[in-house]
Formats: C-alpha cells, structure tokens, sequence
C-alpha cells in the first residue's frame, strides 16, 4: 500500500525529482501510518495481496471476459423482437469464508450486465436478472470457482 500511495503522489505530481520522491516517501509513509493506526491496516494485507496478485489479475481479466459476454446478450435481448425476457429473482448460498470474496462476488455479479445482487446476508444471495436464462449456473459460476482458489492457499 505504501507504494502505491508513492505511485500515486508520483503520477500526480507529473514529474520526478528529489524534492517530490522525498515529498512522496513522507506522505505515503504517513498515509500508511494513518492506515495502520485508525483502520486497523495490516502489512498482511500487503502480503496477502502480493501472493494473491497472480488470481487476482486472472479474476479480473474473466471479470472483463464475462462483462463484455453478458453485455452481447442484454443486446440481444432488448433488440430482439421475437424475445420476451422473463425476469427472475435467483436465491442461492456459497461455501465462500472471507467477507472479501463474498463482497467481492456479490460485486462482480452487479457488475455484469443483467444481473443485480440484491441482498448478500452472510453467505446468502439474492439476485435480479433480467432473464431467467442470466440465472442458469449462477451459484457455479466461474466467479465462485475462482474465488475458492483465492482463499483456499
């Protein structure tokens, strides 16, 4: 986190000298500071983070993946004339532990056009799609499976 409070400072301030890098030590290291001491921050965190970057980056790019998929039928859904979508409210529970991958779930589920998660109480969801054929597979989906691996190691 520290460095990219120190990436940033650098990005904005357009330039690089010994002034801004000595600026942007000291304010990342405080920013840092204030993480730690007033949001219960952890360097573990940071660690956790690192070792999970790899998944994370492949979660992202499927997220993408599945974004511009969902978008290509929510197209042709509304420009179809013939199609009559069938609205459904999905209900279904995962095994994920971590409140991080269940809210990061429940996220990547609004995120995907068509589909709203409504609700999420513990491991419980409830989500909007558009068409009962957004539906099929949620509780499978390649988001869960991706999300297991992440917390599992």
């Amino acid at each position: 986190m520290f460095i990219l409070f120190f990436l940033v400072w650098v990005i904005f301030n357009g330039q690089l000298t010994a002034e801004i890098a000595t600026f942007g030590i000291v304010i990342a290291g405080v920013m840092y500071w204030f993480l730690w001491k007033f949001f219960n921050y952890s360097p573990r965190y940071d660690f956790f983070f690192l070792k999970k970057a790899p998944l994370l980056i492949k979660y992202l790019f499927i997220l993408v993946a599945e974004i511009l998929k969902a978008n290509i039928t929510v197209f042709k859904l509304i420009y179809s004339a013939k199609y009559e979508p069938e609205p459904a409210v999905v209900y279904f529970k995962t095994d994920l532990r971590s409140t991080f991958a269940r809210v990061l779930l429940a996220n990547s589920i609004t995120l995907t056009p068509g589909t709203i998660t409504v609700t999420l109480t513990e491991n419980e969801y409830m989500v909007h799609c558009l068409d009962k054929e957004l539906a099929e597979g949620i509780s499978s989906s390649v988001f869960v499976e991706l999300l297991k691996k992440i917390e599992k190691g």
